[in-house]
């Protein structure tokens, strides 16, 4: 059974036991999450989501993505500054997916 489902303003599409990286939730490492913002369940589209289709995941750990470099000038202007940014982000094992 694979599903499409919407968290952090981004869509992903899954199977049971796929392995995922979603923008960072509240929610505790070991805990289990339900998403009910269910595009799409086994060829059953819905407008806008599936009526009671959920997506049921476990977190597995939270951590941050490597580090990019932004780097920011003005030619001819002496301005130069450099940042750097790390996105956090929540580790999620897919469970299972079900729909009605």
């Amino acid at each position: 059974m694979k599903a499409i489902f919407v968290t952090g303003g981004k869509q992903y599409y899954v199977a049971e036991g796929d392995v995922i990286y979603v923008e960072k939730l509240n929610a505790d490492a070991g805990s289990e999450v339900e998403f009910n913002e269910v595009l799409f369940v086994d060829g059953k589209a819905g407008t806008p989501y599936v009526k009671g289709a959920k997506v049921v995941c476990t977190v597995e750990k939270h951590g941050k993505q490597k580090k990019i470099v932004v780097f920011k000038y003005r030619p001819k202007k002496k301005y130069r500054n450099t940042q750097g940014h790390r996105q956090p982000y929540t580790k999620l094992v897919v469970k299972k997916i079900q729909a009605k």
